[in-house]
This record gives structure tokens, sequence and C-alpha cells, in this order.
């Protein structure tokens, strides 16, 4: 059978094995990781059995099945994430459950979980906040990973909250959960304040790519700082002595980010690396005794 993207479109009324039906994914222009997560998703299998694929892929899809597959397939090609259509993310270890109330959690930010543990690895009980928790990645990947922690983490959407805290139901991981816009009105002092806050500035061509993913996640102002700026200034007056401030930003604001910090007086301001090399991460140390 020959595939091309015009035979896809009247492909409702053939019998199609999942091989041509990867096939005809692939000719929409799906990536073929994506093809066969869709497929497996369609099927109600995992999303990670690609073996199955390989042991099933003369088997006939049922036309409902293929129907399915079809729509999906049809709005990946529309560029909308992968992780909604799914309904699940990989992030440090962890299986989240994510939507269109949420960002997808992205790989770098696990440069940001590590950093983090690094801080509170000397510590009994630290307590960490996180703050714009989203899905809650960062606040569940602390958690599962330092059972002792005391994890609070906030986000100003109660949509956001949601399915954070579905996730932490899910994964049976005791972080306390509260609605607020970043620290106004926050009481108590932590060890570590982690944030992944908007910082795309507002009329920055990459946006066009992100129009599924909600726009109040990802955008700070005209230079993409606003939300960072009210962090830093905030964060002093809840860290306790020694505690760390660490902010995920875009991949030109390290120096920005490393200025505001510097600024505000937090010492051992510094900067990490994400996986392609890129300043992803800026923290600093707050040492002045309240």
């Amino acid at each position: 059978m020959s595939i091309n993207a015009d035979s896809y479109q009247n492909s409702s009324d053939m019998a199609l094995t999942i091989t041509q039906a990867l096939q005809h994914a692939t000719a929409l222009g799906l990536d073929r990781l994506d093809a066969q997560m869709l497929l497996l998703h369609t099927l109600g299998r995992a999303v990670d059995d690609r073996a199955w694929i390989v042991a099933h892929d003369t088997d006939l899809l049922a036309a409902a099945d293929l129907h399915t597959y079809r729509t999906l397939c049809q709005r990946r090609a529309a560029t909308e994430p992968l992780a909604y259509l799914v309904g699940c993310k990989e992030f440090f270890g962890l299986q989240l459950q994510v939507d269109a109330r949420v960002l997808v959690p992205r790989p770098d930010t696990e440069t940001l979980v590590e950093w983090a543990l690094q801080t509170i690895s000397g510590l009994q009980a630290p307590s960490v906040l996180d703050l714009g928790t989203g899905s809650g990645a960062i606040a569940l990947a602390i958690a599962h990973t330092r059972r002792d922690a005391k994890v609070t983490a906030v986000d100003f959407s109660t949509d956001a909250l949601a399915v954070a805290q579905a996730n932490a139901e899910r994964l049976q991981l005791p972080v306390a959960f509260a609605q607020g816009s970043w620290l106004t009105g926050h009481t108590g002092c932590h060890h570590l304040i982690a944030s992944n806050p908007p910082y795309i500035a507002a009329h920055d061509p990459h946006l066009a790519a992100l129009t599924h993913e909600p726009l109040q996640a990802l955008t700070a102002g005209t230079d993409g700082l606003d939300d960072i700026r009210t962090i830093v200034a905030q964060a002093p007056a809840h860290l306790y002595p020694g505690g760390w401030l660490l902010l995920e930003h875009g991949y030109d604001q390290a120096a920005a980010v490393r200025g505001l910090l510097e600024k505000q007086g937090f010492a051992n301001v510094q900067s990490r690396t994400d996986l392609a090399g890129i300043e992803r991460c800026s923290g600093g140390q707050w040492l002045a005794v309240k």
C-alpha cells in the first residue's frame, strides 16, 4: 500500500494493520516515537510498551480505535503537546498526569531538582517551598527523593493546584498545597525555595510554538523577568540563614538573574547548566540573620 498524507485522510473506511497505521501517522509528519506512543495510548497500553508494537505489527486495528488514533495524530500534527494527548509525562522518574491546565514538565527542569536536592543533602527534615508548582513536578520529585522533607507547593492557579494535588494523591506523597501569588501572604521560613516561574518575554516569537499551554504560566513582562524580580525580593524574609533560593530561567537570562540575586544580598550566587550545556538555573544562599 502506498502511504501518503492524502491517503491518511481517506483511511477511515480501510482496515489497517498497526504497521500501516504508524506509516500513515508518519506521513502526517509525526515523529515515529510520538506515533507509537499515541497508538499505545489509543489501545490502552502503557505508552512505553513499544515492544508490544513489534510483536503485534500485523494486527488489524478496530474501526473505533483507528478513528481515535487518526484524531489524536491530527491533533499532534497541529502541535498539541504529546503529553496532553496521552495525559501523562515522566519527570524525574515519576509518571505525572498532565493536561492543558498546566505546563508540560520539561527535562531541563530536572537540573533544578538535582541542585535542590544537593542544597538540602546535609539537613534532616528540611523545609522546602516550591513556588508556581504547576503539575507539582518539582515538589513531588523532591518529596519522593527526600521522604523526610516537609514540602509545600504554591500556585496562583486553582486549576493547576487541582492537577498537582491529584498527582500527589496518586503517588501517595505528602506535599502540602496552598493557593497564592508567589510569597505574598505566605508565613514561615524554609531551608530551600525553588521555582520554575514564567520567564518568557511577552512578545517573544517562541510563544507561537506554545499556543496550547497556559499563557499565564509562560510570560512575565516585557523582558520575562517580572516574576523572578518579585520572588527574589520576597524570598529573604522566608529563608532560614543559610537557606537557598533556586530559580529556573530562560537560556539567555542567567547573567540578569545572577545580578538580581547579588543586588538583593544573596551570597554564593551561581548558575547550573542543563543537558545542552545552557545556563538554565541560577540561585544564591541567604546568609543574613533575621
